[in-house]
């Protein structure tokens, strides 16, 4: 399946979620940013849900920015994934350096797009988490432990599009994964769609005043 583009995907997914929740189920849709907002947004106006984001940073390999051995969100401790440490051929204090940065990197883009606004409040509520893919994994898992953390009453992860090793590692995390398309070789999230432009932080505002 490939996507005309993430606002596309996003109303894919709302109808597919639809049928899983009903039409105003009223959920806290959680988005990722930056890709993560052009697709909740379409899913949590067809749910009649709230619409809020969890800020999330990759922890990328040293000499391998891009391949994620971990990641951290919100004001949580970092998770990482052991066989990609293994894989990249670090330890956890080898990414000292790398994590330091990224939280700072994180509490900038935390005072950017929320501001003064309080974090979101998931407990007691079924969370939508929805990001624009999941390839490792990495990024969603630490959100994904974060919301964990604040008692929600269910919580599910919806992508339009995933590597199965990266659904399968995150089912133990949530009570349920929605994905629509798990293809097998994935490459990268950005394979399938025809429009994958890069979002600027001028965007997130956007979608978050909208």
């Amino acid at each position: 399946m490939i996507f005309a583009n993430r606002s596309a995907a996003g109303r894919i997914l709302a109808e597919r979620l639809a049928a899983d929740f009903g039409d105003h189920a009223n959920p806290l849709v959680l988005a990722l940013p930056r890709g993560g907002l052009p697709v909740a947004g379409p899913v949590a106006r067809r749910l009649g849900g709230e619409l809020d984001i969890v800020v999330a940073r990759k922890i990328g390999a040293p000499d391998r920015p891009e391949f994620g051995v971990g990641a951290i969100a919100e004001d949580g401790p970092p998770v990482y994934d052991p066989d990609n440490l293994r894989w990249a051929g670090v330890t956890e204090h080898g990414v000292a350096g790398v994590l330091a940065a990224e939280r700072e990197e994180l509490r900038r883009r935390i005072r950017l797009y929320r501001g003064d606004r309080p974090a979101p409040a998931p407990a007691g509520r079924t969370v939508i988490v929805i990001d624009d893919g999941l390839a490792t994994g990495v990024t969603a898992h630490a959100a994904l432990r974060w919301v964990r953390e604040q008692g929600p009453a269910r919580l599910v992860l919806a992508v339009p599009v995933c590597a199965p090793q990266a659904r399968d590692a995150l089912a133990g995390e949530v009570d349920a994964v929605v994905c629509l398309s798990a293809p097998d070789p994935f490459h990268a999230v950005g394979r399938w769609y025809e429009d994958f432009e890069q979002l600027t932080d001028a965007d997130v505002g956007n979608f978050i005043m909208c």
